[in-house]
């Protein structure tokens, strides 16, 4: 089994989402059959979404042959999508920037996220490519996102429904979620929610990994 790892917080030995990620992928590399590809959107080199690459996308779209500049720009979405696509679970761990997610995480997105690279569009509709593939989000968040709290989610978390509703486009329909929050709470409040993260995971991983 393959998984790709989706790295998206820069703030690494300190991030509660990258230690609860970290629990999940010791788990799951308990089994020697098990690789781990990391993509670090803050290390990873992404090319900016404009010239060249912007029109391989609308001749792609058009259905009209690339120029040689644009066959170029289009190989290297296809080179990152390629890791998308070799994947047999896709790992996203990601803090709450702003009621969403980090911008780089958001690039990512956005370059991948092309027609005929992970998803088709024809008359029958939209197609996801990544069908059969399992996910699992981990969410941390500084804030009370439970239905009392002062950031309810219902109004406040544009996070987990903007992945959960990608990872629906390009076909993965299997998601699994844990989310740890109030990380802003005061050490104890964090350790103790990092701690519940990280249980929580492993039985996830656990589940996901159960042959049925």
């Amino acid at each position: 089994m393959k998984i790709l790892y989706i790295e998206a917080s820069p703030r690494k030995n300190r991030s509660a989402s990258i230690e609860v990620a970290r629990a999940a992928l010791a788990e799951w590399q308990k089994n020697p059959a098990v690789t781990v590809d990391t993509l670090d959107v803050w290390s990873t080199e992404l090319p900016e979404h404009n010239g060249a690459l912007l029109e391989a996308k609308y001749a792609v779209i058009a259905g009209t042959p690339l120029t040689p500049e644009q066959a170029a720009a289009w190989s290297r979405i296809r080179d990152i999508a390629a890791r998308f696509l070799a994947a047999n679970v896709v790992v996203i761990a990601t803090p709450m920037w702003n009621y969403s997610v980090p911008y780089k995480l958001k690039h990512l997105i956005d370059l991948v996220t092309q027609k005929d690279v992970l998803f088709t569009f024809d008359e029958r509709g939209l197609g996801g490519l990544l069908g059969g593939r399992k996910a699992l989000l981990i969410f941390a968040r500084g804030l009370d996102y439970s239905p009392g709290g002062m950031t309810p989610a219902a109004t406040c978390d544009f996070q987990k429904p903007y992945l959960e509703t990608w990872l629906s486009l390009v076909g993965i329909t299997d998601i699994r979620t844990v989310i740890v929050e109030k990380t802003l709470f005061g050490p104890d409040v964090d350790r103790a929610g990092r701690e519940d993260g990280c249980r929580r995971v492993i039985s996830e991983v656990r589940e996901m990994s159960r042959v049925p």
